[in-house]
């Protein structure tokens, strides 16, 4: 068995990263926070030029025909420089199911939520529920704007002109479900990577008392229990892509484990990079709040580190034959 990414998906990542650090820069994101849309459509074009977006439609229907395995370094990327776009739902469940041809986008609702992200650019809403999934076109749904933690990720409040019968049955809302998850843990994964970078390029630069903070024994901690955190979360978040790909009868659990992980290392990433930036951190001029905000609002979504836990230990106390279910 290989714990490790092949050269062509890490060279797939590599060339990812690097279409993004010219189209998704800190400026992009700050005009994205600020314009009428919410999105940086430089690197939308960019992602569907690279077939990031066809990357799980099968060859045979035009796409790259890969997996979660595949795209999930890519996913981490989109984190890395916090993207102002709906990837993960377009990605993993828009394009793959047939929703929708790249590039254009979907927004994926969650079970019991009444809230879609870039909802008013998106040529389709997709909800989940227990009954099944179902497919609005833009048109039919109403919106109506909510404020949002963090402003790069507009967010709407969704209301249905009409109900109607599901277009998919139960498994695709558990597939599609378990998707969003597990490329929102692996976005949150690339963003406290990020903070953690940043803080340490500032504890470096910084000088008190004549010597660089980093060299103070708190700062230290701080930043060494935020890379711990991280990098206890990476391999969870690729084992979860790992079950996903081969459909491990426990890729719920996998996937919730990533999740929760990936939450906590995100929130202790932000809590560091706060504290340790001082008060230039808490300024909405500094970079930091791209990724801090982003960081939050994505802890949150798709379910928080404390419910994917109860989930899991839940999962844990069942027998063993009803995991996969």
């Amino acid at each position: 068995m290989r714990f490790a990414f092949t050269d062509d998906q890490l060279a797939f990542r590599d060339a990812v990263r690097d279409a993004l650090a010219t189209s998704c820069d800190r400026a992009a994101l700050r005009a994205a926070a600020e314009s009428a849309t919410g999105r940086t459509a430089k690197a939308w074009t960019a992602l569907a030029d690279m077939g990031v977006l066809d990357a799980l439609r099968a060859e045979s229907e035009g796409g790259l025909g890969l997996t979660e395995v595949d795209v999930i370094a890519v996913l981490e990327e989109t984190g890395r420089c916090a993207l102002a776009e709906p990837v993960v739902d377009t990605l993993f469940v828009g394009v793959p199911l047939g929703v929708v041809d790249a590039p254009g986008s979907v927004s994926v609702v969650a079970p019991e939520s009444p809230l879609g992200v870039w909802t008013d650019t998106a040529e389709a809403v997709v909800t989940l529920a227990a009954d099944g999934m179902r497919v609005y076109p833009r048109a039919e749904v109403a919106l109506h704007a909510r404020p949002s933690v963090d402003p790069a990720r507009r967010l709407f409040e969704i209301a249905m002109e009409a109900q109607r019968p599901p277009d998919r049955g139960l498994g695709d809302v558990v597939l599609a479900f378990r998707r969003m998850v597990l490329g929102t843990a692996a976005q949150l994964c690339g963003l406290a990577d990020t903070m953690v970078t940043m803080t340490v390029e500032y504890a470096v630069d910084r000088r008190q008392f004549g010597v660089p903070i980093g060299s103070f024994q708190a700062v230290k901690h701080h930043l060494a229990n935020a890379r711990t955190a991280l990098e206890f979360a990476r391999p969870l978040v690729y084992r979860a892509a790992a079950s996903m790909a081969i459909r491990d009868r426990e890729a719920g659990l996998h996937v919730g484990m990533a999740k929760a992980a990936a939450s906590d290392a995100a929130s202790v990433a932000a809590k560091a990079a706060l504290q340790c930036h001082g008060a230039i951190g808490y300024t909405t001029e500094h970079d930091l709040h791209l990724f801090m905000k982003r960081a939050w609002a994505l802890s949150a979504a798709w379910g928080d580190a404390r419910w994917h836990r109860a989930r899991i230990a839940d999962t844990l106390m069942a027998p063993t034959e009803s995991r996969g279910s």
